[in-house]
C-alpha cells in the first residue's frame, strides 16, 4: 500500500471553478482506479485559489496477477484431420505466449489459460494523470502563452508523488517534481513535499492552508473572535455564499477590522449589508446588545505578516472603495423616497419584459388579473383580496428606482421599504418583498397569503412568456440547466414549494390555462396544440424532481398521466399510497395482469369504448364474471386501490379460458372491448407497465 499525492499549482482561478475544479478531479482518479481494481481507502481533495490537490491513502502499489480462460478458434479450425494442431491453433498459442501443450479444448474451441501480471501503480499513474488533468472543464478556459492545450489559468507548477518516490511526466510543459510554493508573500517560498501525508502540515510552514474546512472554519472563528473584542457579533446565517467565496479566494485568511461613517447607517440595513457582502466581500457586523448594524464590518485579507503598515493600508484602502459605494446608495435612497411608491409604476413603461411580450408594466397587468383569478380560485375574502391585488399592482415599481437600477439584489426588498416609506399596509408591503420568493430552490418561501398568491402569479407568467416566445421564434429552445436565463426552472420549483407547502389547492393545469391565454389574448397570437401539453411536462419534471428523495421513478412515471398537476395533495397521496403498496405480493400480481392487457389492448381502436356490454351478449362465464367484478372509479383513495386485487383471479381465469382473438368478429371486439374498459378504468390510477416485472 502506498500513498499518492498530486497537487497542481496555478495562477488564481476563479473562485466557482475552484469547488468545481477539486470535484472533477476527484471523480477522474476515482474512475481511473476503479477500471484498472485498483484499491484505495480514502481520496481527500483539497484546494485554494491557487491549487488543486488531491491525496489517495493506502493505494495498491500494483494490480493484482489475472489467470483468464481466452477462448481461440473453433476445433474443425484448430485441428486437421489427424487430431494435430493446425497453424490457426499454434498462431493463437503464440499470440497469448502460451505453448501449445498448455492449450486445452472445451465447448468445441480452442482455449488457453493467459496470465496477466498487475502493472505498477507507478505507471499507470504516469500515463494518465496529464489527461485527467487536460480534462478539467469549467467556463472561460483558455489557451495560455504559445501551447495548445486549454486551461481555466496558467499551470506553474506540478507535485506529484508515490510515497517518497517522485512521479515522471509532465503536464503541458511543467515536468512533475516533489516541490511546490508556498503563499506569494511567504518568507519561505518553496517546500519539499517528503510524505503525501504530511502535505497540509508542510504547506502550513509556508503559510497556506489547503484543507477547505480548516480554512473555513478559520474564517469564521478568527473573524468572530475579532468581532467579539469590539461587542459585535457576525450573523453567518445568511453568509453561506459569501463565507463560500471568501474561502475560496484565501490560502491565509488574516480579519481585518474597518469602519464607515456612521450617517450611512440612515439608510435601510438592506442597502448596506447588500453592499457589504455582495459587492465588497465585507462581513457585516451587529451590536451584540442590540443587535442593531455597526458601522464597523470585517474584511479577510489574504495576508501574511504582523507589520502594522500593511494592516492600515488593507484597512484605508477598504474604507474607502466601502464609503464611495455607500454614498452612492444614500444619494440614490434620497432620491427616489421623493415620491411615492405608486408613482414609479408609470415609469415601467419604458422597462421592457421580454422582447415581443410588452414591458414590466404590460406584465404587471397581467399578474394583476393572474393574482385576481387565484384569490377567487381560493375564495379569498374581499379584504385578504383587496391587499393582495394592491400588492400585485405594486410588485414590481422598484424596478424602476435608482438604488435598485444600481444595486439589482435589493428588488423586493426596497420595493417593501418604500411601499412603508408611502403609506401602504404592512401586508402589502411585505408581500411586495415576498413575491419574489423563493430567491433559489431551498431558499425561504413567502409568509403571507398576499406574497404566496403574487410570487405565483408572477412566475407562472413568466414561465408561459418563455414557452410561448420558443412558439413564436422556433430558433429559441426551451430552458435547461445552462440556458435558462430568466430562470423559469427556478420559478417552476418556486411555484410547487409555494402551493405544496401551503396546502393551497390550485389546480395548476387551469393556471397554466388562464396565464398562456393572458399573453396570447394580448399579444394576438395563435396556442400552438402542444405548447399547453409541453408547459405541464416541464413543470411535472420539475415535481418529479423534488420528489424523486421520497418516491422512486416507477412510482412517479406511473402516475404522469394522472394529471399530477390539478391536485399536489391528491398526487402526494397516490405516490404515498403506491409506495406502501408497490412491494406487496397482491399488488405484483394485480400489476402483471394490468400489464398484460395493456399489451393485448396496444394500438387497438378506442372506439371500441363506446360499445355496450351486458352480460346476456357475453359467451363465457369468466367473461361475464370479469364484467360483473370490473367496477367504475369515481374518486380516488386507497381502498379503490386495493378494490382491484379482486380482479386479479378474474383476469387469470378470463385468459385461461378464453380466447380474446376470436375468429368470430363480435365475441373478439366484445372481449376487446371489455379489456380496454378495464384498462382505462386502471389508467385513472396509474399507468401499471411503468412498474417493472420482479
Amino acid at each position: 500500500m502506498k500513498n499518492f499525492l498530486l497537487e497542481v499549482l496555478v495562477q488564481e482561478m476563479p473562485y466557482k471553478f475552484v469547488e468545481s475544479g477539486l470535484g472533477q478531479l476527484k471523480s477522474a482518479f476515482e474512475k481511473l482506479f476503479l477500471e484498472n481494481g485498483l484499491k484505495y481507502k480514502e481520496i481527500k481533495g483539497y484546494a485554494t485559489p491557487r491549487r488543486l490537490a488531491v491525496l489517495v491513502e493506502n493505494l495498491d502499489s500494483q494490480q493484482e496477477d489475472t489467470v483468464k480462460d481466452i477462448k481461440g478458434p473453433i476445433l474443425k479450425v484448430a485441428l486437421d484431420e489427424n487430431g494435430k494442431y493446425t497453424m490457426a491453433a499454434l498462431g493463437f498459442a503464440k499470440k497469448n505466449d502460451v505453448k501449445e501443450s498448455e492449450l486445452y479444448q472445451k465447448d468445441g474451441y480452442i482455449f488457453a489459460k493467459v496470465q496477466k501480471k498487475g502493472r505498477l501503480t507507478k505507471n499507470i499513474l504516469e500515463e494518465n494523470i496529464e489527461n485527467i488533468i487536460l480534462k478539467l472543464q469549467g467556463s472561460h478556459f483558455m489557451r495560455w502563452s504559445n501551447f495548445e492545450e486549454k486551461f481555466t489559468r496558467p499551470i506553474e507548477n506540478i507535485v506529484a508523488i508515490l510515497d517518497d518516490e517522485t512521479l515522471d511526466f509532465k503536464v503541458i510543459d511543467k515536468k512533475a517534481t516533489n516541490k511546490t510554493r508556498g503563499h506569494r508573500f511567504a518568507q519561505n517560498k518553496e517546500v519539499e513535499i517528503k510524505n503525501p501525508l504530511n502535505y497540509l502540515e508542510d504547506l502550513k510552514s509556508v503559510n497556506v492552508y489547503a484543507d477547505i474546512q480548516e480554512r473555513k472554519d478559520l474564517i469564521v472563528k478568527s473573524a468572530s473572535d475579532l468581532a467579539q473584542s469590539h461587542g459585535l457579533c457576525i450573523n453567518f446565517k445568511n453568509l453561506d455564499d459569501l463565507l463560500d467565496e471568501v474561502t475560496f479566494i484565501t490560502e491565509y485568511p488574516v480579519p481585518v477590522m474597518c469602519e464607515f461613517n456612521e450617517r450611512y447607517l440612515e439608510i435601510p440595513d438592506i442597502v448596506s449589508t447588500t453592499v457589504m457582502s455582495k459587492h465588497q466581500r465585507y462581513f457585516p457586523l451587529y451590536d451584540i446588545k442590540t443587535g442593531k448594524l455597526s458601522n464597523k464590518f470585517i474584511t479577510m485579507a489574504n495576508f501574511v505578516g504582523k507589520d502594522k503598515e500593511s494592516f492600515d493600508n488593507i484597512k484605508s484602502g477598504n474604507q474607502r472603495v466601502v464609503s464611495a459605494r455607500l454614498e452612492d446608495g444614500i444619494f440614490f435612497y434620497n432620491e427616489d423616497v421623493r415620491n411615492s411608491l405608486e408613482s414609479k409604476i408609470e415609469h415601467l413603461k419604458g422597462m421592457t419584459f421580454q422582447r415581443d411580450f410588452g414591458t414590466l408594466f404590460d406584465k404587471t397587468q397581467r399578474i394583476e388579473k393572474i393574482s385576481e383569478y387565484l384569490c377567487k380560485d381560493l375564495k379569498f375574502d374581499d379584504t385578504l383580496t383587496k391587499d393582495t391585488l394592491r400588492a400585485a399592482k405594486l410588485c414590481k415599481a422598484d424596478l424602476s428606482t435608482k438604488l435598485v437600477f444600481e444595486f439589482t439584489e435589493l428588488q423586493g426588498f426596497i420595493g417593501e421599504n418604500y411601499a412603508l416609506k408611502s403609506g401602504e399596509k404592512e401586508n402589502v408591503a411585505s408581500a411586495i418583498k415576498e413575491h419574489y420568493f423563493p430567491l433559489n430552490a431551498n431558499s425561504e418561501l413567502p409568509q403571507s397569503k398576499e406574497g404566496m398568491v403574487v410570487s405565483i402569479s408572477d412566475k407562472i407568467d413568466t414561465i408561459s412568456a418563455v414557452f410561448l416566445s420558443t412558439q413564436k421564434d422556433k430558433k429559441k429552445k426551451r430552458p435547461t440547466g445552462s440556458n435558462d436565463p430568466l430562470g423559469v426552472r427556478r420559478a417552476a420549483i418556486g411555484i410547487l414549494r409555494i402551493i405544496i407547502e401551503s396546502g393551497f389547492r390550485v389546480d395548476i393545469e387551469k393556471l397554466i390555462d388562464f396565464s398562456v391565454r393572458q399573453i396570447a389574448q394580448e399579444f394576438n397570437l395563435e396556442v400552438e396544440l402542444t405548447l399547453k401539453s409541453e408547459l405541464m411536462d416541464f413543470i411535472t419534471d420539475r415535481l418529479f424532481v423534488m420528489l424523486e428523495e421520497n418516491f422512486d421513478s416507477e412510482i412517479l412515471e406511473s402516475l404522469r398521466k394522472t394529471s399530477p398537476l390539478s391536485d399536489l395533495k391528491l398526487f402526494n397521496q397516490k405516490c404515498e399510497d403506491l409506495k406502501k403498496e408497490k412491494d406487496s405480493k397482491e399488488f405484483r400480481e394485480f400489476i402483471e395482469q394490468a400489464k398484460r392487457i395493456s399489451r393485448i389492448t396496444e394500438g387497438i381502436d378506442k372506439k371500441l369504448l363506446d360499445r355496450s356490454l351486458t352480460e346476456s351478449i357475453l359467451k363465457t362465464d369468466e367473461e361475464k364474471n370479469l364484467l360483473r367484478g370490473s367496477f367504475e372509479i369515481k374518486t380516488y383513495d386507497l381502498k379503490s386501490v386495493k378494490d382491484l386485487y379482486k380482479l386479479t383471479p378474474l383476469i387469470n381465469s378470463f385468459f385461461e379460458a378464453v380466447l380474446v382473438n376470436d375468429e368470430n368478429i363480435e365475441d373478439k371486439n366484445n372481449r376487446l372491448a371489455l379489456l380496454l374498459k378495464l384498462r382505462s378504468s386502471f389508467d385513472t390510477f396509474a399507468d401499471f407497465t411503468k412498474f417493472k416485472k420482479v
